[in-house]
């Protein structure tokens, strides 16, 4: 399964949860698949979708958030994992979508095959750890996920390809999708 098709698999399960989407190749297929104005798309700034998924889940916990990130992007920050279980939001879910490499730069190998991203996360104190290797198994796993208090980090094990970006690029601009958020939580602009 690729990075869209799992993001089409995860995608019907989602209501009004606060999706923060990693940069690169991640925030192109996620808006390809599904855009609402609670979905936030990192231009730049890796690695630090986690951080941004945390604040807001710390300063609204009745609202969900769901952080959607590559393995790339949690090997740049793993600091936020230790972070994120010691705060222990509730409301926060985290979904690594692991290719085993950096797809939006040329596909540059990451370490995810010698780092076992969910140990990592388990072994910092999140609620809820899981891993998933095929789309039946994602599809079975997700509503749980999705329900169940977290924090809580499902690793995805997906392919590289096809060639090219899995999604067009994004069309709002960082102020668009600063105040989408802002209307999204409620909050005035």
């Amino acid at each position: 399964m690729t990075v869209r098709e799992a993001l089409e698999i995860v995608a019907p399960h989602l209501r009004d949860q606060i999706c923060v989407h990693s940069n690169g190749y991640m925030s192109r297929a996620a808006f390809g698949v599904r855009d609402t104005e609670a979905c936030f798309y990192m231009i730049g700034s890796m690695g630090l979708a986690s951080s941004i998924g945390l604040g807001i889940a710390l300063a609204r916990p009745e609202r969900g958030v769901v952080v959607f990130e590559g393995d790339g992007n949690v090997l740049m920050n793993l600091g936020t994992l230790a972070r994120v279980a010691s705060a222990a939001p509730g409301n926060f879910v985290q979904l690594c979508f692991d290719n085993r490499a950096h797809a939006s730069t040329g596909a540059q190998p990451t370490i995810s095959d010698q780092v076992r991203l969910d140990e990592m996360a388990r072994a910092a104190g999140y609620r809820r750890v899981g891993r998933v290797e095929t789309a039946g198994d994602l599809e079975r796993e997700i509503p749980a996920v999705l329900a169940e208090p977290g924090p809580s980090f499902l690793l995805v094990r997906i392919e590289l390809g096809p060639d090219g970006p899995p999604g067009p690029r994004i069309t709002h601009t960082p102020p668009e999708m600063t105040a989408r958020l802002r209307r999204a939580l409620g909050a005035a602009s």
